[in-house]
């Protein structure tokens, strides 16, 4: 069921949200967007929600749910309570409100964990309910409901504030824009979930096929360091671009961004595999056999961030079809070596087309961004941060091998290894003489 919201939530926003931060970018249009998009997202999520409830039953039945059509009720009002979060959320991120934006989104997560404690531990599961409650999934998905409700009473305030007129002109250019940014979305989200979904089933030992999905899946985890480093950024950084985008040194300000960028994720790349001894206890010692695909999964991650990163030349410039065909083309690369490389190499091989296909994406944006929108990005320097990057790393594994010093002396020096990096790599891009720079569009 969580697997179907993700792609239904791509469909169900309509790319309304990088439409809304392109568009309230211009003056004349300002007052009218948000309102505008909001009305929008209410009118096809109510079409969307009223379809899902009046078909509950035979969704259900299809899905091999038949005993449970109420799945079907809680997940339609999931999705439509997400689905108008979204723009709150975003105005939210545009206004620079920070904290409102984290409090309302920590409230959320704290109600769904406080509720599946609640119906998980503390009240007893009453096994002779005929609804099906009991099983425990039930009240999984209830408490996911409760909290995407409450989440939305949060944002009454954002939800209320929808000031000037219904602009049919308005709603047709965001639609446009915003169309094959959906169409991105989903093929992104097969670049992000697929390796898993197939990978059981191109296993060429099917007796092990579900011990190494839940051995890469486990591992997949170790990675989330970095991808949550991605998805924050993303969230200050869509809006801070849009908003700078008009001003002087724009685009040498986007130029400086990445280079901390990507040194940020080589830091991470680091500290993640130099305490790989203390990192990998958050899976159990059954799983530990698939870390070698932990920096390569690092790595994949850290590449997407960069894609992403340069993605807003298409964004900026309103062609945002090239972003479809950009992550199409990731879509069939993902499709292609995961066929070939899992039946020879396993769950190695998912991770390495994870890598391939966010690598390509990435360099095909950079080459296709600078015909279209310019950006003097320091890419010698950022090759040289990440190559030493790795050289560093291997270096470590090696020294590890060769010399037999306790974890505490090799945890010592791993924080030696990772605060000379960084000294050297902040005095190599510029340090102190960039923060002008920076500070000019209070990034």
């Amino acid at each position: 069921f969580y697997s179907y919201t993700t792609f239904l939530m791509v469909f169900y926003t309509l790319g309304l949200e990088t439409a809304f931060f392109h568009f309230s970018n211009k003056k004349l249009k300002q007052e009218n967007v948000y309102g505008n998009a909001q009305i929008s997202l209410s009118v096809t999520t109510g079409f969307f929600t009223v379809i899902l409830l009046l078909f509950a039953s035979p969704i259900a039945s299809a899905l091999g749910y038949a005993d449970h059509p109420e799945y079907i009720r809680w997940f339609a009002l999931i999705l439509a309570f997400d689905t108008l979060s979204t723009l709150p959320f975003a105005r939210l991120r545009q206004q620079n409100k920070a904290l409102r934006f984290a409090l309302i989104k920590l409230s959320g997560i704290f109600i769904n964990i406080g509720l599946n404690l609640f119906f998980l531990l503390a009240l007893p599961l009453q096994h002779t309910d005929a609804s099906g409650i009991a099983n425990g999934v039930g009240y999984v998905f209830l408490s996911n409901l409760v909290a995407s409700g409450v989440t939305l009473l949060f944002l009454f305030p954002e939800l209320r504030d929808m000031r000037g007129t219904i602009n049919k002109d308005i709603i047709k250019e965001m639609f446009v824009y915003g169309f094959p940014l959906l169409i991105a979305g989903f093929a992104g989200m097969i670049n992000e979930t697929l390796d898993r979904a197939i990978l059981k089933y191109l296993v060429t030992d099917p007796a092990s096929a579900m011990e190494q999905l839940g051995i890469y899946s486990a591992c997949y985890k170790l990675s989330i360091l970095m991808t949550l480093f991605v998805q924050t950024f993303r969230y200050a950084a869509d809006p801070f671009y849009f908003s700078q985008q008009n001003k002087e040194n724009a685009r040498q300000l986007f130029a400086a961004i990445m280079n901390y960028f990507v040194l940020a994720g080589c830091i991470i790349f680091l500290g993640v595999m130099c305490y790989m001894d203390i990192v990998k206890h958050f899976i159990g010692e059954s799983f530990h056999s698939g870390l070698h695909v932990v920096p390569i999964l690092l790595a994949a991650n850290l590449f997407l961030g960069i894609y992403l990163n340069l993605s807003i030349w298409y964004k900026l410039s309103g062609q945002t079809f090239y972003g479809a065909g950009l992550s199409i083309a990731g879509a069939i690369i993902t499709i292609a070596f995961n066929i070939w490389l899992i039946p020879v190499m396993g769950y190695t091989g998912a991770a390495w087309a994870t890598l391939i296909c966010y690598s390509t994406m990435m360099i095909l944006s950079f080459y296709k961004g600078q015909q279209v929108y310019a950006i003097p990005y320091e890419t010698g320097r950022i090759l040289f941060m990440m190559a030493s990057t790795a050289a560093l790393w291997l270096l470590y594994e090696y020294g590890r091998k060769m010399l037999p010093l306790t974890s505490v002396i090799w945890g010592i020096i791993s924080a030696i290894i990772i605060l000379v990096y960084f000294g050297f790599m902040w005095k190599y891009l510029g340090g102190m003489k960039r923060l002008p720079l920076l500070k000019s569009g209070k990034s």
